[in-house]
């Protein structure tokens, strides 16, 4: 570690809430957003793919035969949050035609990351045997982290699944899991140096086919917009895109409407 890095308060760099005005109101306003987007939605809710309690998807569904199946996997840096708090952004997908999966999927400290990891992947062949047609990924940091995972070679998705996954869009994620190792958290994550690597999407070389598009808010913690960075020049086939102004909570309200340029992003070109 050279002294530069020895200097940075790691803590504070990878801290989103402390630098967000009016944090604090993000959360409820989501889960007020998410149950009435349930209320109103077509689908299924909490469908098994495993059995602890965490590991269930919820399914939402358009009005005709899907285009296809989106993904969308969430953050809160493996520890915290849950797919019903997210229900909402499946708006804009559905408003395209596209069906929306959200997994949940098992916690640090209960589960190693590398174990969180494999929970998408088993969730992944369950969700897509109930919609037909092209599949895309996305997820939000942690979930960016996990999406990226799922394209890696040591993670053995059916190869009649992996070859239906036609884009990837993680945003704001996590793709190099070693500087966690410098935070606090890491007492729960328990990541050594031979553990984060091999969570680390950047030393692993991606599925070749699909294409990937970096998303990261233009107002983010630097340390979210080098992650960015990161990984969109570790693989070949990525492109980055900052959104200007947005920061780490703002970043995905596009998901709400089919047309924003994450919206975009997502679904442009891969539909049938």
């Amino acid at each position: 570690m050279s002294r530069h890095e020895d200097a940075i308060d790691w803590d504070d760099a990878y801290a989103n809430a402390a630098h967000i005005p009016g944090a604090e109101e993000y959360p409820p306003r989501w889960d007020a957003e998410a149950a009435a987007f349930r209320a109103a939605a077509r689908g299924a809710v909490d469908v098994a793919y495993g059995d602890h309690p965490r590991q269930r998807f919820d399914l939402f569904l358009p009005r005709g035969t899907p285009r296809g199946l989106m993904v969308f996997v969430h953050g809160g840096y493996w520890l915290r949050f849950d797919k019903s708090t997210w229900s909402h952004l499946a708006a804009g997908p559905l408003a395209r035609g596209w069906a929306v999966a959200m997994p949940g999927y098992r916690l640090v400290p209960e589960v190693t990351i590398a174990r969180i990891t494999a929970d998408i992947a088993a969730a992944l062949p369950v969700m897509a045997a109930r919609v037909a047609g092209p599949i895309a990924l996305t997820g939000h940091s942690a979930g960016g982290h996990l999406v990226a995972r799922m394209i890696c070679p040591d993670v053995a998705l059916p190869e009649a699944l992996a070859t239906r996954i036609a884009r990837v869009v993680p945003i704001s994620p996590v793709s190099d899991l070693r500087p966690l190792r410098r935070t606090r958290m890491n007492d729960q994550f328990g990541l050594d140096d031979a553990a984060a690597r091999a969570e680390s999407p950047i030393f692993h070389t991606p599925r070749p086919g699909v294409g990937v598009t970096t998303w990261v808010g233009g107002a983010e913690r630097p340390v979210f917009l080098d992650q960015a960075r990161w990984l969109a020049d570790a693989w070949p086939n990525s492109t980055l895109h900052v959104d200007p102004g947005r920061h780490h909570f703002d970043v995905i309200d596009g998901l709400t409407q089919p047309d924003s340029p994450l919206s975009r992003a997502i679904l442009d070109g891969i539909e049938p």
